[in-house]
């Protein structure tokens, strides 16, 4: 049987498991939005060689600034935390236990797939020093890759949790719950940016984590619980992005939603006004566009993608860094490799940083077969077990923050 004829079988397999009621436009924008994250950090996101043949983070933004608007594209938690609220609040109305059973349900299926990567790295940190004599630089510069998208976890699970809160608020308040949630994170920008920015202490822009991320989740849930009309969508898609180009233009928030190296602001960590500018224009073409989405969606040939990206949702995530490691950290041994290791200053390197994307994707396809177990429950996993894995995650954890 040929390659094609395999794939159609398989298509063909999954959409006649898929049950009517499937709501296959969220599904969609979920697995349009875990792909974007590998895709921005394997594009946006290069390495540089010191003398001593370590590899160190650098990005294609400090030479490149008009690639900005290409960030604008590839974030896309916004769209995650709208599809993730509304899938939420659905799961939350059908459940049949208690709510603290719901929500140690939903916390387990976040929290063991991040358990398991870095108890992986735990162990595989003194293999890769002691074993085949890579630097500590690159072993640090590695383990802030593989956490750096872990955060997003954290902070999914911490929103999760609220969303008992989130479906009251809906309820009550309906699209318009939102609101207070956007308020408060300009009211931090103000005093972190305005005329007073001077007196005001650093920590105060950590008070944006939680309602800059929980603003897309709650305008899911109100989009969940039918609160969110069409008209509500015009509204958050013009406004949003009537918004975001004020801050940009006229308030001169940075061009990039990353973090550019050198630069001292940033718009994602913490998340600043734009982001939720961005995610409102985002979030409202998605509620705009869900009727057209789910029924291209109705194609076997693309349901099926949709399915098996949802699927592997968690190992995405927190393993996609690890693929691009597994070249980079080899090729160092090399020397400068176009495209992988080597300043990501020029055409060239974005070209040939284009070529490695697929094999990225190769890795991460070899690396998932395997590391999707981690998000099945563990039953074969006794108390020891499992905390030992907690003591080589810490472990780990406190090495990637450079406590270790």
């Amino acid at each position: 049987m040929s390659a094609l004829a395999l794939m159609g079988r398989t298509a063909r397999r999954i959409e006649a498991a898929t049950p009517a009621h499937r709501d296959r436009a969220v599904d969609g924008l979920r697995a349009l939005a875990l792909l974007a994250v590998p895709t921005g950090h394997w594009l946006l996101g290069g390495f540089t060689l010191s003398a001593d043949g370590a590899l160190h983070n650098a990005s294609p933004l400090g030479a490149f600034p008009g690639f900005a608007p290409v960030s604008w594209v590839l974030q896309m938690l916004g769209i995650f935390f709208l599809v993730g609220g509304y899938a939420s609040a659905l799961s939350y109305r059908r459940r049949k236990g208690s709510t603290r059973a719901w929500l140690g349900g939903r916390l387990a299926r976040l929290g063991r797939p991040v358990l398991g990567v870095t108890a992986v790295w735990a162990l595989l940190l003194p293999l890769l020093h002691f074993g085949l004599g890579v630097p500590v630089d690159t072993l640090r510069t590695a383990s802030t890759l593989v956490v750096q998208p872990l955060w997003f976890v954290g902070v999914y699970a911490v929103v999760t949790a609220l969303t008992p809160f989130c479906v009251r608020a809906a309820r009550r308040f309906g699209a318009w719950a939102a609101a207070p949630l956007l308020g408060s994170v300009a009211v931090v920008d103000l005093l972190r940016y305005g005329p007073y920015a001077d007196a005001v202490p650093s920590w105060l822009s950590l008070l944006n984590i939680l309602p800059g991320w929980l603003f897309a989740y709650q305008l899911g849930v109100s989009w969940g619980e039918g609160r969110v009309t069409r008209r509500h969508a015009w509204g958050l898609f013009l406004g949003g992005a009537a918004l975001f180009a004020v801050l940009l233009l006229v308030f001169g928030y940075p061009a990039s939603m990353v973090g550019v190296p050198g630069e001292a602001r940033t718009n994602s960590h913490p998340p600043s006004l734009l982001v939720l500018a961005l995610a409102a224009a985002q979030g409202g073409a998605a509620v705009l566009l869900r009727d057209r989405l789910g029924a291209l969606l109705r194609r076997p040939a693309l349901w099926a993608p949709v399915v098996v990206v949802n699927l592997s949702a968690m190992t995405i995530l927190c393993w996609h860094q690890t693929a691009m490691l597994a070249a980079a950290v080899p090729a160092a041994y090399a020397g400068e490799v176009a495209g992988l290791v080597g300043a990501p200053d020029s055409a060239g390197w974005v070209l040939a940083r284009l070529a490695w994307m697929p094999v990225f994707a190769g890795l991460l396809v070899l690396i998932g077969r395997y590391a999707r177990g981690f998000e099945s429950p563990w039953t074969e996993a006794g108390p020891a077990r499992r905390a030992l894995a907690g003591l080589l995650a810490a472990g780990f954890g406190l090495f990637a923050l450079g406590l270790g």
